[in-house]
């Protein structure tokens, strides 16, 4: 028989042989761990492996732990720097101060700050405070006592700055401003926080249409102040208008605002293009665009489709398509003011207010005859991947899609639909459907897509589907 060689080839061989398989444990263990082992001692290598990735995992879920704590945090507090404006340019501060605490005009009494639609969050005032409101021993028609609820970071969006004395002197906005309500526990807008709620009580035209500063934004946008205001009064209860410093499209060309309805922030995990209308990108783009360009706090965004003079001429003269504010308080942010935005579900619909047995009928022909199932496609009830369409398409004039991007309106996602009804819950003020409102109700948006698409509803058909649309 004869011997395998021993050849410096095979030699050679066996030792690269030897050294991978060594080198294939060493990829999947602790660096700590590479000294100890060897191919000769597999069970110890695999026993290793299994406890580095078991405490990789450890660090997935304290890092979850922290993103959607701090993203809490920033959420509700966090004013990217913006007092800058709000302050030093708007002079909001003074506004709610009033004439008799330092600032101008009649000021902001806590009365005034809820009829515009501002919040108090009712876990931040001490004990002894909601004993008094509810013995009518606080002042609710006083500005100096708004300031003192700003202080106690109580007022839902609204943080303040103290000087040395403890007056509030600097005043700056936040995510929650617009995008977060209150229960009611306590009493109309003032209870527990809702994070995620759109606010559409909240009256933002006004409230920056009453600063001494409101000057500023008809400089912007190369109008007179007589303009602004009128734009801004325009707005109402729950509008925003997000594309007018881009743009400078006050009014739509039948008249009625340009505004939209502030929308909710819940819900939003597996949804692409996060907003009304067309590639305006996921949550973490629209943070960024808000928080630089809207909020006007100091940071970083960059969008060069806004460098375009025809379609916003606004961006392109001020440059706000490439903002670059210093120190950057932004940027570092968005990741987990993204992940706790994302974690926050649609809240279900109240007891009472949908007929459980309709919704069942409607559920069979959302998914059937009614074919709405095919662009909301459940359980996130919008299209996975590219959820756009044109204004032909859904049956609508073009005027808002024109304004984005791409020219398209992206198929909302209909779950918390029950929060654009009037009186069905928190947050639930009944500002119509559709991004403008032009829809009072839902049977009106079936009716719209039954004329559109010929369906042959039947009323009861009708009322079917909107009973299943209210329980989502």
């Amino acid at each position: 028989m004869m011997k395998k060689s021993s050849s410096p080839a095979r030699r050679a061989l066996h030792a690269i042989a030897a050294a991978v398989g060594t080198f294939s444990l060493v990829l999947f263990v602790a660096p700590s761990s590479i000294h100890t082992l060897s191919a000769a001692d597999p069970a110890a290598a695999g026993t290793t492996a299994r406890r580095s990735l078991a405490s990789f995992d450890t660090m997935v879920e304290r890092s979850a732990r922290q993103m959607m704590e701090e993203g809490r945090r920033i959420f509700r507090f966090d004013t990217f720097g913006d007092e800058v404006y709000w302050t030093d340019v708007l002079g909001l501060n003074r506004a709610v101060a009033g004439e008799k605490n330092g600032g101008v005009g009649a000021g902001v009494s806590p009365k005034a700050a809820l009829e515009l639609g501002l919040k108090v969050d009712m876990d931040a005032l001490p004990a002894d405070l909601v004993t008094r409101i509810k013995a009518g021993a606080v002042n609710l028609d006083d500005p100096a006592t708004t300031l003192a609820l700003i202080k106690l970071n109580a007022v839902v969006g609204v943080v303040g700055t103290t000087d040395t004395r403890g007056n509030v002197s600097r005043v700056g906005l936040t995510c929650a401003v617009c995008h977060s309500t209150v229960d009611d526990a306590f009493s109309p807008g003032i209870g527990h926080r809702l994070d995620g709620f759109g606010n559409r009580d909240l009256n933002v035209g006004a409230i920056v249409a009453a600063t001494p500063g409101v000057g500023a934004i008809a400089k912007v946008l190369n109008v007179d102040l007589a303009t602004v205001k009128k734009v801004l009064a325009a707005w109402g209860p729950g509008k925003f208008d997000a594309e007018l410093d881009k743009d400078g499209k006050g009014f739509r060309p039948d008249g009625k605002t340009a505004a939209t309805i502030i929308p909710n922030a819940f819900g939003l995990a597996g949804v692409n293009n996060h907003t009304w209308t067309g590639a305006w990108g996921n949550v973490t783009y629209w943070n960024a665009y808000v928080a630089a360009t809207e909020l006007k706090g100091k940071g970083t965004f960059y969008d060069p489709r806004l460098n375009d003079p025809k379609k916003y001429p606004v961006s392109a003269r001020t440059g706000a398509w490439n903002t670059r504010g210093s120190p950057d308080m932004i940027t570092s942010k968005l990741a987990a003011l993204q992940f706790y935005q994302l974690a926050i579900p649609a809240p279900p619909a109240p007891a009472g207010t949908f007929d459980a047995s309709a919704a069942t009928r409607g559920r069979a022909l959302f998914e059937g005859k009614a074919r709405c199932a095919g662009c909301h496609v459940p359980p996130l009830f919008t299209e996975p991947g590219w959820n756009l369409h044109t204004a032909k398409e859904i049956g609508i004039d073009d005027f808002q899609a024109s304004r984005s991007p791409d020219n398209r309106y992206r198929t909302a996602p209909l779950r918390g639909l029950w929060t654009y009804m009037k009186g069905a819950g928190p947050g639930a003020t009944g500002r119509g459907f559709y991004h403008d409102g032009r829809f009072s109700d839902l049977e009106q948006v079936i009716r719209h897509y039954d004329r559109l698409f010929s369906l042959g509803l039947s009323e009861t058909e009708v009322k079917d589907l909107a009973q299943y649309l209210r329980s989502l």
